[in-house]
């Protein structure tokens, strides 16, 4: 059974106000009126509108063409071979082993797509949307892991039932809450190993985020909970030399960490610690606490209780910085939510949150002076710092 949470956050900020009710049901009428549709289409003035709506409905249906049409270059590695040079259709298929006449209308479907261009002498080369699939590992790790999401997607009422004969990304999945035991146990190190690789892989763009938001100048050590593979505290390694480094997650994650720390020369200044951040106390000294892509794989009575745990494992003064992505409060940049709310319920532990209510669990663990930072893609994160009083009770 999934775990799940309904949002306790009152409406969106964009949300229609009440007094537009009898105005949105009249455009309602006309929008779904045939004999709207047909005055909007032939009316020069309008016709723009019925175009743009149409087109926007059709990426709507084709969407999931559209994402098989990238994982399909991303598997045939379409990117990397014209990335340094435009190849022809007859080069491409003999390097992919694909059939010239059914390689040729993926290749023009990523033309169509933006991921490639045609180039003279009938060439393909990088698109403006194919470049950051070449360039980026993470990019193209995380294409390939939706594959494993959408087989949990060919049936989205059943996944919305609960009722899938096989839940692939909850298996994938091996962080558990303190209610299911019996999944930890089962899970391989694995299973350890391959989530928090992609997670470790797809992290850069959040870490480069974070920053380029935040000073890390005035903390001294720094502990990062859930951690990973330790990504994010390699790259504050280098950006922060003066840090004290330490990282929190799982036994088995914990020790690939250590791993990755070693063969980076860090061991000096950063140490792993392994443990359940549900279960166990969070090691003491930290006076900044990092929780990166975190609380949103966990419904809400297990962010409280992590946060409260790193409450209390951070000294007066002490700081908690929260980075991961959130509700939108622009309904024209929230595109990105719906597709957050399929993936957690997917996984099924969860949820996207809004700042509002994430600002509500770190306030009932203890923090106070809760303040957003503001972030150059709010996509990829957004950030809330919070601190721990100096005066305690």
């Amino acid at each position: 059974m999934k775990t799940l949470d309904i949002a306790q956050s009152k409406a969106p900020g964009w949300a229609r106000a009440s007094w537009r009710e009898p105005l949105d049901r009249w455009w309602d009428r006309c929008l779904t009126s045939e004999r709207f549709y047909r005055w909007s289409v032939s009316n020069p003035l309008t016709r723009w509108f019925t175009r743009r709506r149409s087109r926007q409905v059709f990426d709507l249906m084709a969407g999931f063409v559209y994402s098989q049409i990238l994982l399909a270059c991303v598997r045939l590695q379409i990117f990397q071979r014209v990335q340094d040079h435009p190849q022809s259709l007859e080069a491409l298929a003999e390097q992919a082993q694909v059939n010239q006449a059914a390689l040729q209308r993926l290749l023009n479907s990523a033309v169509a797509l933006q991921l490639l261009t045609l180039r003279g002498d009938q060439r393909y080369g990088l698109g403006p949307l194919g470049a950051p699939v070449a360039a980026f590992d993470g990019i193209r790790a995380m294409i390939e892991h939706h594959a494993t999401l959408y087989q949990d997607l060919s049936d989205p009422v059943a996944l919305l039932r609960d009722a899938l004969p096989t839940a692939h990304m909850e298996g994938y999945w091996p962080y558990v809450s303190p209610n299911e035991p019996a999944r930890l146990q089962t899970a391989t190190d694995d299973s350890f190993s391959r989530y928090s690789a992609l997670m470790s892989a797809s992290q850069p763009f959040v870490v480069d985020e974070i920053l380029a938001a935040y000073s890390f100048q005035d903390h001294h050590r720094v502990l990062d909970v859930g951690g990973g593979q330790g990504t994010f505290l390699s790259r504050l390694a280098r950006h922060a030399p003066h840090l004290q480094l330490e990282l929190f997650d799982l036994p088995p994650v914990a020790l690939l960490a250590r791993e990755n720390m070693e063969r980076q020369g860090l061991s000096h200044r950063a140490r792993t610690t392994g443990g359940s951040f549900l279960l166990d106390e969070l090691p003491a000294g930290a006076d900044l606490a990092t929780l990166i892509r975190i609380a949103h794989d966990h419904p809400d009575h297990d962010v409280l209780t992590l946060l409260k745990a790193i409450y209390r494992a951070l000294p007066p003064g002490g700081t908690l910085l929260l980075a991961e992505p959130m509700a939108q409060d622009d309904p024209h940049n929230a595109q990105g939510d719906a597709y957050f709310h399929f993936y957690l319920l997917a996984m099924g532990s969860g949820r996207l949150r809004t700042r509002h209510e994430l600002s509500s669990l770190m306030e009932r663990a203890g923090f106070c002076l809760i303040e957003a930072i503001p972030t150059q893609i709010p996509l990829h994160t957004q950030i809330l710092v919070g601190r721990k009083s100096r005066c305690l009770p």
